[in-house]
């Protein structure tokens, strides 16, 4: 397997990444970095699932590692937030230098920086972030922001006509909580929400909530699925009940669901880059543990993308070649 973070429009600092990797260069300094580590790094991943999003963030993280001659120890948290605590508790056993963490929920990541810092082990967060003074950095998703672009999108589709929606939540917490926070917030008052059902980042799980919600709901409009993965399922469990017209909106922008906004499968989805944010993530730890200039606090970015400008959108992920 080769790795590649590829764009179709390359921004020329990506260019440049491999450079920023090797030599510690970048865009900010930050005077939080506190105590420099020299000598071989070992870096901890703790993911929280395993979903398309999750895996490509796992990739990249592991490949980026790679090249920058770090050791990486993995684990995964599969939703679950006891079984996050207890992979940040092996990776603080393991004597890692940093923790990278992709959390399940609010809860579980206090109580988990709480540990690592407890131990004097740094915590680099992904998608999210909290008190910059608890943790080493992250990259962040603006994840209310994607859930209100989708938002708008079906604003101006509506037309301020009387419409219904209905939501496929991820897992409860964290990350799920803050994207459909901010589409329901941003949705206007001609469109009412009649159902909300997490589908836990599993095709199964959604398909089934999705099949149960047009059934109650023959006369939905929209539906907004909290990532590609399970709106695929989402979409097929609605065309099963002969309701092609419900129109998805999503979020994640990879091949696939570029593929089905051409095809009309999706109205529309937000693209945000997993293999950015992993690749962010850990090169900016890297730097900030070596005292090297980093953005403490980087952002991946996001943009709606529909059937008229999927040709243009960011690559989501690193090609399996």
């Amino acid at each position: 397997m080769s790795f590649s973070v590829h764009f179709r429009t390359v921004p020329p600092a990506l260019l440049l990444c491999c450079g920023l990797l090797l030599s510690g260069c970048g865009a900010f300094s930050d005077a939080d970095a506190g105590t420099t580590v020299d000598g071989r790094l070992t870096l901890g991943f703790v993911n929280g699932g395993d979903s398309e999003f999750h895996q490509c963030l796992q990739r990249t993280v592991e490949v980026t590692a790679r090249i920058n001659f770090a050791t990486l120890v993995t684990a995964d948290s599969r939703q679950d937030a006891g079984t996050e605590l207890a992979n940040i508790e092996k990776m603080i056993a393991r004597k890692v230098d940093a923790i990278i963490l992709q959390t399940v929920s609010t809860d579980a990541l206090k109580r988990g920086i709480d540990k690592a810092r407890s131990a004097d082990i740094p915590v680099f967060l992904t998608s999210v972030s909290t008190d910059r003074s608890e943790i080493l950095g992250a990259v962040v998703v603006d994840l209310e922001a994607v859930g209100r672009l989708d938002a708008q999108w079906i604003d101006r589709d509506a037309d301020g006509l009387p419409a219904r929606a209905g939501v496929i939540t991820g897992a409860p917490g964290a990350a799920s909580d803050l994207l459909v926070g901010g589409f329901t917030k941003a949705l206007p008052d001609n469109v009412q929400v009649v159902a909300e059902e997490p589908g836990m980042y599993e095709a199964d799980t959604a398909r089934d909530v999705a099949t149960a919600m047009i059934r109650e709901h023959p006369d939905l409009d929209y539906a907004f699925v909290a990532n590609e993965q399970m709106a695929f399922a989402a979409r097929e469990a609605f065309d099963a009940a002969g309701a092609g017209h419900v129109r998805i909106v999503t979020v994640n922008g990879t091949d696939r669901g570029l593929a089905a906004l051409k095809d009309g499968r999706f109205s529309a989805t937000v693209s945000n880059s997993a293999g950015e944010t992993g690749e962010l993530a850990v090169r900016n730890t890297i730097a900030l543990l070596r005292g090297r200039v980093a953005e403490k606090i980087a952002k991946t970015p996001i943009r709606l993308i529909t059937k008229g400008t999927a040709d243009t959108a960011p690559f989501y992920c690193e090609s399996d070649t």
